[in-house]
């Protein structure tokens, strides 16, 4: 293979290759397509074609989370990459490792009409940025990019100008090895101080977030030791489902029987979550109480709010480890679980069909009935909206790794994309997605097709209310008029159907049974809208 490598842009192909990378989420360009082209038919690669460059970034960051590789885009030179820089802030704000493979212009242009300082751009997102330095470097720039993206947990921007690309060069097989952080629990006195909290609390409470997922079982053991309920994160959610001491979400999400709950605590040990303002109720939940957080980084801890005891350390020895010390001072269970009620208090009050008007579904009830009969095996995504929380709280998904918010920069239209990079990651699990009808209008329609063509097995719920959701409300609220905010959108059902998917549109309860006949039924992509009243949709739980 090395010997049969001649070019650069073959190079920078067979790097990705090295890495264990077979599929390319790409918008290809004059300054991109024949990186693209050897990958796909030289390295036996796969290239996923997005019909918008954003897209392909947000692909591959969903395509990372869902295998745990580093996903790889490619969009060429110029408006190329400025068409992707919200996609690269939302990366970076959910710190996902990726390599955007960026076409530049060549060096030798300096009044090329696509010119632009790409290093500054990718700058102004938050992103990394590495250079091909010359053609002899290249293999192992971009290992070095492979290497920074898992390392600092953001997307890496390769930036290779266009002028080297048919360059001769000698390629060299380049992967640096990514040195794991040892699992560590912490000795001295702030240990102590932390053991300390928890064997004096009379209603201590476990809060698990996403980068405790792994320790499932381990704050399992310690719950039932200490006789303590269980919450979770957004990003843990569903990790303690089925459990008795399980009271579902800590925060802005929680049910009136959990906010009765964490209310009464008076200590919360806090496994891998950065305890920001929802999750906190801004700081609300955690008056009055001891707070103790374990996580494995430092720059995780105090962002948001002050523990009163920070631990640096593995979430499952940290938890053993506490474990062997109450048993080793024969402190007594604190008996907090047993004053739970014994009815599932993590569940929020079922949706009333009757409440739906003319013309409109009601949300709550189609999304618990939703919850009900989509695909029990599903990966679930949400895009942004006010519709948003409700999914949270009403659909349920198998394990808190089947789970993705596509708005961890808070910018809508970003779902539908995302939704195809973890259908390409998982080719062999539905894929569902819930997203509003703005976002739909601003990046999911335009993407649609690009599910059709790869022909992914993707449901997708837009919760159509017809307006910008949260807008509308700020109006109301000031007794202003609401028009600017609505929108006479086209049948989204029609659109479905145009794109080469199929599509469905609900209006009452037994719109929705033929909806949930044809999701069962489905051969490809599909689209459920649900007609909403834009009066009459639940506020968000934030």
């Amino acid at each position: 293979m090395t010997d049969q490598i001649e070019y650069m842009h073959q190079s920078i192909a067979q790097s990705v290759s090295d890495h264990g990378i077979d599929t390319l989420f790409g918008l290809v360009g004059d300054a991109n397509l024949f990186i693209a082209s050897h990958f796909v038919s030289a390295c036996g690669g796969t290239l996923v074609p997005a019909a918008h460059e954003g897209g392909t970034v947000l692909m591959a960051l969903a395509y990372t989370q869902v295998t745990g590789k580093v996903g790889v885009a490619t969009v060429t030179q110029g408006p190329g990459l400025t068409n992707c820089v919200t996609a690269l802030r939302e990366g970076v704000v959910g710190r996902r490792p990726m390599i955007l493979l960026c076409g530049d212009t060549p060096v030798t242009a300096p009044l090329h009409m696509q010119n632009i300082d790409q290093r500054e751009v990718v700058k102004a997102t938050g992103a990394g940025f590495e250079l091909v330095k010359s053609p002899e470097t290249a293999s192992r720039d971009v290992a070095t990019a492979f290497y920074r993206a898992r390392k600092e947990k953001r997307p890496i921007v390769v930036n290779i100008p266009s002028d080297m690309m048919w360059a001769e060069a000698k390629h060299q097989t380049v992967v640096f090895a990514t040195p794991e952080a040892p699992t560590v629990i912490t000795e001295g006195s702030i240990h102590e101080e932390a053991l300390g909290m928890i064997a004096s609390a009379k209603r201590p409470l476990i809060l698990a977030g996403a980068g405790a997922v792994a320790a499932k079982d381990n704050l399992i053991a310690l719950s039932e030791r200490l006789e303590a309920p269980l919450a979770t994160t957004l990003k843990g959610t569903g990790l303690f489902k089925g459990h008795p001491n399980n009271i579902g979400y800590f925060g802005t999400l929680s049910t009136a029987g959990a906010y009765d709950v964490i209310g009464v605590s008076d200590c919360v040990i806090v496994f891998g979550a950065l305890m920001h303002i929802l999750t906190t109720d801004r700081g609300e939940l955690l008056k009055g109480k001891r707070v103790i957080q374990v996580n494995n980084y430092t720059s995780d801890v105090g962002r948001f709010y002050q523990p009163d005891a920070t631990l640096i350390a593995d979430a499952a020895q940290t938890a053993d480890n506490f474990l062997y010390w109450l048993n080793e001072a024969e402190v007594a269970p604190s008996g907090f679980a047993k004053e739970l009620p014994l009815h599932d208090i993590s569940v929020h009050p079922k949706g009333d069909p009757a409440k739906s008007t003319q013309g409109f579904i009601n949300l709550e009830y189609a999304l618990d009935r939703l919850n009900e009969t989509l695909p029990e095996d599903r990966i679930m995504l949400t895009d942004g909206g006010r519709y948003i929380t409700e999914v949270w709280c009403r659909v349920n998904v198998p394990d808190p790794n089947s789970f993705h918010m596509s708005d961890n920069f808070a910018a809508i239209g970003q779902g539908m994309q995302q939704a195809i990079g973890a259908a390409h990651g998982a080719p062999n699990r539905p894929v569902v997605l819930f997203m509003g009808d703005g976002g739909f209008m601003m990046g999911g329609i335009n993407e649609f097709n690009t599910a059709v063509r790869t022909n992914r097995d993707l449901i997708v719920i837009i919760c159509n209310d017809s307006a910008y959701g949260a807008e509308h409300i700020q109006m109301l609220d000031r007794k202003m008029d609401p028009k600017l905010t609505e929108f006479d959108w086209p049948s989204f059902r029609d659109v479905a159907n145009s794109l080469g998917g199929q599509g469905v549109e609900v209006t009452s309860p037994e719109d929705l049974e033929t909806a949930i006949e044809a999701i069962n039924a489905r051969t490809g992509p599909i689209i459920v809208e649900l007609k909403l009243d834009p009066n009459n949709v639940p506020r968000m739980r934030i």
